[in-house]
């Protein structure tokens, strides 16, 4: 009985699982995320502003409206008051040494920490320039080659003006050829048609003369 109660359990379970899965499987995506109303988090480059050394800006920002101007200092006046009364914090000789140690401390601060925090902000700014410069670098690798591509488009499209303005030429050149060819069969034809007109100018001219010699000596045989 226990058997058949745990089988039917352990379809049950089985059969929910596959319809959420199904379920899942057809849904819907996700939309897009809204980047205007809810922008990607930047990481801040220098640190938020404080009040007394340690407590937020924002502290005191959200607790002007309900408490005004001089309500988080009261507050804080009224817990350190507090504390001490209730001797929550007990000032014993420790607290005055921590108090000197913090003088020594912001003495030191003051008076080393700008050149050491310049410092640090030069390492800074000569590796972020480090790392900027490789960026630029590959851009500027990518640039060129754009222009490179751009460049060996174009010349690509002149080259076929240059191929066509080439055949023009050479077909120039041919029709000059062609008609240097013409002129030079012209004139050898003419050559050869004078030169049978001239033929048969003198063989007319002999006939001529062979017929007045011809009649002349029998005229002058018959007298």
């Amino acid at each position: 009985m226990l058997s058949r109660q745990a089988i039917a359990k352990v379809t049950q379970a089985r059969n929910c699982l596959v319809a959420s899965s199904r379920g899942l499987a057809v849904s819907s995506p996700n939309q897009e995320r809204d980047l205007v109303n809810f922008p990607a988090r930047v990481r801040p480059i220098e640190k938020a502003p404080v009040r007394l050394l340690v407590f937020p800006e924002e502290w005191f920002t959200a607790l002007y409206p309900k408490t005004g101007v001089t309500g988080p200092y009261m507050a804080l006046g009224g817990v350190a008051t507090f504390l001490c009364s209730k001797e929550f914090f007990v000032m014993e000789h420790d607290f005055y040494v921590g108090i000197g140690l913090a003088i020594v401390l912001t003495f030191v601060v003051k008076q080393v920490g700008p050149d050491y925090t310049a410092s640090i902000n030069k390492e800074l700014d000569e590796e972020e320039a480090a790392l900027k410069a490789i960026r630029q670098n590959e851009i500027d690798g990518c640039l060129q080659m754009i222009a490179a591509e751009e460049a060996s488009q174009a010349n690509t499209t002149a080259y076929a003006d240059i191929i066509a303005a080439k055949k023009e030429a050479v077909g120039l050149q041919l029709e000059g050829v062609y008609r240097a060819r013409l002129q030079d069969a012209y004139t050898q034809v003419k050559k050869k048609l004078d030169y049978q007109l001239e033929t048969a100018n003198v063989v007319r001219r002999m006939e001529q003369k062979h017929m007045v010699d011809w009649i002349i000596g029998n005229v002058k045989k018959s007298i």
